[in-house]
């Protein structure tokens, strides 16, 4: 039987850092993609190469140190609801490993910067990894709403998750 070793710590390498409007008010959850703002990845100079038919993508995961998350819980109320949930039942930026992921739509790619559509993140996030949003790899059609399915009102509940004004 194989042993499962603890392992207590991991180095990362930040790439770049995410730059957002977010710099004393925390960002919304999960904000529109056509929302206002100034939002850009900057790539470090010695990785630049990296982005090498990135233009040809529509959307990106971004993946960074949530480096202003301090604390988790492993019961969560998310903001939008007044069910508790288990931490991994939830988006919360309050994690044990505090570890992002956001999708975002490119809008142009210049040099080492990638301007993007808004990211719910605080403004100089370091940022981790790059990888494309493939179309049919990424899009599970019979993908669900999950616990989310149980609420009363789950159309009205998704606006608030999207970050749809009502």
């Amino acid at each position: 039987m194989n042993k499962i070793k603890k392992m207590e710590f991991f180095k990362f390498k930040p790439i770049g850092v995410i730059k957002t409007p977010f710099t004393k008010i925390p960002p919304p959850y999960q904000p529109p993609e056509s929302g206002s703002g100034n939002f850009k990845v900057i790539l470090f100079p010695e990785y630049k190469d990296g982005l090498f038919l990135l233009d040809r993508f529509k959307y990106i995961y971004l993946i960074y140190f949530l480096n202003k998350s301090r604390d988790f819980t492993l019961s969560v109320k998310p903001p939008w609801t007044d069910k508790k949930v288990g931490l991994f039942s939830s988006r919360s930026p309050r994690r044990i490993n505090p570890i992002g992921l956001s999708v975002v739509k490119i809008k142009k790619i210049a040099e080492n910067i990638i301007y993007t559509s808004p990211i719910d993140v605080y403004d100089e996030t370091p940022l981790l990894d790059i990888k494309p949003y493939i179309k049919d790899l990424d899009s599970k059609e019979d993908a669900n709403y999950g616990w989310l399915e149980e609420t009363k009102d789950l159309d009205h509940l998704l606006l608030h998750i999207k970050g749809i004004p009502h």
